[in-house]
């Protein structure tokens, strides 16, 4: 594990780690511990206790008491509040890295490591395939991401679930089996249970679907800095809210730096559906092009450009000595012709604005 931190040139000595009590991430606190104490790191775990099963609770209390028995600092953290009762797995996801990056910027921890493996990457490229998935949704989990400020590692991510469990045994130490992995209501359950029968009848295994996810991201690397070169000369921001670019550049993008672009000005914490992208390029190359909303985000053409705006929730207008007032203090807005629509933007996001 010395090794992963020195490739990413991780510095910093306080990890937090994300421990469910499973065997993956019980293994990686104690590989944690076992490996980095030594050269000064200090280990801190921290479990999301859900409450979406009866035994949360119980499973959490066992994780403290691992810790405990190896001198780990262990923080147990709640999902309050009301559970959805529709896309569960997704929205437990979201609140369990909510949880766990907040609790690590309150405390100055700005590393927190998963146990993500060989399988879970194999799973997630699968179905992602079977979502239709394009390069940067094909190239699956890296080892280092970045999330709220939080850098993610995941220094397991090509082992096998088999190493982690082998580790435990030669510990003595039992893991929690959660039963929620054998409910076939959940796609990546079905996967996992499928993954087996696909290498025995076509030797496709976890290992080949984690590899080219891999060789994948290399090409996704390669595309996103041809991308970030045509962001960077073509695409303009201003007040960092509002974003525009020539109409006849758009149309002389390939197709992917459109989508690519599109992409990133309406992110939100995912790229909007492929389809749904795709067929905002279709609309834009069509006039006259009225304008379309995705992901959070008014898009439409004025003065040969095209504009990338925030919906706003509520109806805003504003008043053109609002405007005035506005650009005579950030001198940096004079003489540029901004549609209404983006002045309310900005505007609104300087708190400058004078509703009619």
């Amino acid at each position: 594990m010395q090794e992963f931190f020195a490739k990413y040139q991780i510095k910093v000595r306080r990890i937090a780690v994300a421990v469910s009590g499973g065997a993956d991430s019980l293994a990686l606190v104690l590989m944690a511990k076992e490996q980095l104490a030594v050269f000064g790191y200090e280990i801190i775990a921290l479990t999301v206790s859900h409450g979406l099963r009866p035994s949360s609770e119980e499973e959490a209390r066992y994780v403290a008491k691992i810790m405990q028995q190896y001198g780990i600092e262990h923080h147990i953290l709640y999902w309050q509040g009301a559970k959805p009762t529709t896309g569960i797995e997704e929205a437990a996801r979201h609140a369990r890295y909510k949880l766990l990056t907040e609790w690590c910027r309150q405390n100055d921890i700005r590393v927190l490591l998963t146990a993500h493996h060989l399988q879970d990457q194999a799973e997630t490229f699968l179905m992602r395939l079977q979502r239709g998935s394009g390069l940067e949704g094909l190239s699956c989990m890296r080892e280092i991401t970045e999330r709220d400020g939080v850098l993610i590692l995941r220094p397991l991510l090509y082992f096998s679930p088999e190493t982690m469990q082998n580790y435990l045994q030669q510990k003595g130490i039992e893991w929690v089996k959660d039963e929620s992995n054998s409910d076939t209501r959940y796609l990546r359950n079905r996967i996992r249970a499928f993954l087996p029968q696909l290498e025995s009848e076509t030797q496709i295994s976890a290992e080949c679907l984690a590899l080219t996810a891999k060789r994948l991201q290399s090409a996704e690397d390669y595309i996103e800095k041809q991308v970030d070169e045509v962001f960077v000369c073509q695409v303009q921001s201003i007040g960092d809210i509002v974003y525009c670019f020539k109409y006849t550049d758009f149309l002389n993008w390939h197709d992917e730096i459109k989508f690519r672009i599109l992409a990133r000005l309406c992110r939100r914490e995912y790229i909007p559906r492929a389809e749904r992208l795709l067929n905002a390029i279709v609309q834009m190359r069509k006039l006259p092009f009225v304008g379309l909303t995705l992901g959070g985000k008014e898009i439409f053409k004025a003065y040969d450009k095209i504009w990338v705006v925030p919906e706003l929730t509520a109806k805003r207008k504003s008043s053109r000595a609002a405007w005035k007032d506005f650009v005579a203090a950030n001198r940096q807005f004079q003489n540029q012709k901004i549609p209404h629509k983006a002045r309310v933007a900005i505007l609104h996001k300087a708190g400058a604005e004078d509703d009619l």
